[in-house]
């Protein structure tokens, strides 16, 4: 399956890409967090690392590590503005459960 992005999420990450004057694309993993377990980790890729899963999404690079795969596999980013707020979902298959407030989730 394999992660994704949509058309919005991609334009947004290039856009900070090119204002940042280098980077290859951003990583997507999980980390142990908050009260349902897992959080999501995003951040700018500068050099991959050799272990990496790459995806491609409108032209931008998803890398991924193959243990944050086995709880992303199938998620799609996208980023949404409502109202005043804007930011990045993620729209993962896996998820059984979130926290409350928002911050973490279960698979």
């Amino acid at each position: 399956m394999g992660i994704s992005m949509t058309e919005a999420a991609a334009r947004h990450v290039d856009r900070y890409i090119k204002g940042r004057g280098q980077g290859q694309g951003v990583r997507l993993g999980v980390r142990t967090s908050g009260c349902s377990g897992l959080a999501y980790v995003l951040e700018f890729v500068d050099r991959p690392d050799d272990t990496d899963e790459v995806f491609e999404s409108f032209g931008v690079k998803v890398f991924i590590d193959p243990k944050s795969l086995a709880y992303l596999d199938g998620t799609e980013l996208d980023f949404v503005k409502e109202g005043l707020n804007e930011g990045f979902r993620f729209n993962n298959p896996n998820v059984r459960s979130e926290c409350g407030c928002g911050e973490s989730f279960n698979v």
